[in-house]
């Protein structure tokens, strides 16, 4: 009997928390949340960190959700999002879990937070212009995780027919030992370790 594989590179069966959470990205019309595919990397990095986990924009909770499901027993998650209705609606999904805790504020409410020992930086400003800050907030062998990018075979990287200079920098940045991983053939996420 032949086994019929289907195209997807992990279990299909998600964490409930994480079905609850894309259940509300549904509901609400959110179309950006953290892929699956980018979930499941969330959640092994987790597991490997104590101390605390941070998420810069928590949108719907998705990537919280990941986290949250591969985390380290000790290990505490914070997230930052600054539209107070959807920061609401997040809180009372995570309202049973003591571990998560929903920041109605800009993301650089969490900047104060630190040291981290993981932190997912979801909010595309932060990603952009925050470099700087994010290297004194992650300690050392601290992950910080950047997704939505394109995979690229080139380099320097290439989006759209021009340099990704946002990519260049954080693949050159010395106080960090980063990679681009695919997680999907149309998805790459950065990861880097804080040296």
């Amino acid at each position: 009997m032949l086994c019929e594989s289907q195209p997807v590179s992990a279990p299909p069966e998600l964490p409930p928390l994480v079905s609850a959470a894309l259940s509300l990205s549904g509901r609400r019309g959110f179309v950006s949340s953290t892929r699956n595919e980018t979930g499941r990397l969330l959640a092994t990095l987790a597991a490997s960190k104590n101390g605390l986990l941070g998420e810069l924009g928590t949108g719907c909770g998705v990537g919280s959700a990941w986290l949250r499901s591969g985390a380290a027993e000790g290990s505490q998650i914070v997230t930052a999002e600054s539209d107070p209705q959807l920061a609401q609606a997040v809180a009372e999904l995570f309202a049973a879990d003591e571990r998560i805790e929903v920041v109605s504020a800009d993301w650089t409410a969490l900047i104060e937070r630190g040291p981290f020992s993981l932190l997912f930086v979801d909010a595309r400003e932060a990603k952009i212009s925050a470099r700087d800050i994010i290297a004194d907030v992650v300690e050392p062998g601290g992950f910080v995780v950047l997704d939505d990018f394109t995979p690229s075979a080139f380099w320097p990287p290439m989006y759209e027919g021009r340099v990704d200079t946002l990519r260049q920098e954080w693949l050159m940045d010395k106080r960090f030992t980063t990679v681009e991983v695919m997680v999907a053939p149309d998805a790459a996420v950065l990861l880097a370790t804080r040296r």
